[in-house]
């Protein structure tokens, strides 16, 4: 399924300030939010994930850079089904526009602001992931290890004694207006309404414990080094019931050692031998999957490029694939026999070998081909 495009989403030009870009969400979030579509609440929930998911790029400078560069495949990395966040995910990371937009109460959906206990989220790892040309050529499955925290086993979570389950702390005091009630996140749960029991030894406090865990990343065709890739809740889990973090995938990229990269187009420098460039020759190059094989025309000049298309890498800002461009270089030996020295300096002498006005293309070869006889 392919996704819309973000500014299409929210209604904005590519060129929106960011203020604009939260006042459209704002809107959008008004007018889909479940609780207003109550005769269509399916889709209402699916209008309400798209926006957020727009709005989580947009609103990020860096996700944003990402996106107007390389467009959904930079972005989204391994979030390819369905909406990247569910409804927690977006009471969690955007409850301040929400509590503007909707005011209290709004919500059921884990929003703090209605009463409902805090939700907690993990914090996000992060790690890097090297890459060959090869393995970007077609996209890759990686399976790394990562160490993120875990509830540990036997940990049980109850209602936090200070507050009763609640997260709050509720305080009644006297004034001369009467009797005044007000409320405060509990010190003692931090406002999730939770307590830890049964911790075994080497977890920490909230009953987290590190563990090493095989995590298995899908890698897309085409990608560029800096690239960072999302894969969401495995991060560090969070206590009390709350959400993982998120794990952060830094792409790096091996160089080649014989192809050079530029965006998805690739080069390549081949040297070849002044008969070869006098005679013409084919010649084998390599490519990102094997060998192919050139025709190098007579009388080739040193610096000439030739071009195969689609032998590059694929092109992750539309379709197709780039091109390899070979570099034609003519190789001067250095040291040459006695043989090869008579034959040079024969060439240097007899000015009419050399090809000028008064001789033609064909005849200079056919001279070459005796010479090399």
């Amino acid at each position: 399924m392919i996704k819309k495009d973000y500014y299409e989403v929210l209604g904005v030009s590519r060129n929106a300030t960011s203020e604009e870009i939260k006042k459209a969400y704002r809107k959008l979030a008004i007018k889909h939010h479940p609780d207003k579509n109550p005769n269509n609440k399916k889709k209402a929930e699916e209008k309400f994930k798209e926006a957020a998911e727009a709005y989580e790029v947009l609103s990020n400078v860096n996700k944003r850079n990402l996106y107007n560069k390389y467009g959904h495949s930079g972005i989204r990395g391994n979030n390819t089904s369905g909406h990247g966040m569910n409804m927690e995910d977006i009471f969690t990371n955007f409850g301040d526009i929400f509590a503007d937009a909707f005011g209290e109460g709004f919500s059921n959906f884990g929003f703090g602001r209605s009463g409902q206990n805090r939700v907690i989220k993990g914090s996000d790892l992060r790690i890097r992931v090297k890459l060959t040309l090869e393995e970007i050529a077609v996209g890759v499955e990686k399976k790394v290890k990562v160490k993120r925290l875990n509830v540990a086993k036997g940990v049980k979570y109850h209602n936090c004694p200070s507050c009763n389950g609640s997260g709050q702390n509720i305080r009644v005091t006297n004034t001369i207006l009467g009797r005044m009630q007000t409320s405060s996140q509990c010190y003692a749960c931090s406002g999730t309404g939770k307590s830890v029991k049964n911790v075994p030894n080497g977890a920490n406090n909230h009953g987290l414990i590190k563990e090493e865990e095989l995590v298995n990343i899908k890698i897309p065709a085409g990608l560029t080094e800096g690239i960072q890739l999302k894969i969401s809740e495995k991060g560090n889990a969070a206590p009390f019931g709350g959400i993982s973090g998120d794990l952060i995938v830094l792409i790096e990229e091996i160089p080649h050692q014989e192809l050079k990269r530029e965006g998805s187009n690739l080069h390549y420098d081949l040297y070849i031998s002044f008969p070869d460039a006098i005679l013409g020759a084919y010649k084998e190059v390599p490519t990102i999957n094997g060998k192919a094989r050139i025709k190098i025309d007579p009388g080739t000049q040193s610096g000439k490029t030739l071009r195969l298309k689609n032998k590059g890498l694929p092109n992750i800002e539309e379709y197709g694939h780039g091109s390899l461009f070979i570099h034609v270089n003519v190789w001067t030996p250095k040291k040459i026999n006695n043989e090869q020295k008579k034959f040079f300096e024969k060439m240097k002498k007899n000015e009419n070998f050399l090809p000028h006005p008064g001789n033609s293309e064909k005849s200079f070869f056919d001279r070459v081909r005796e010479m090399f006889s």
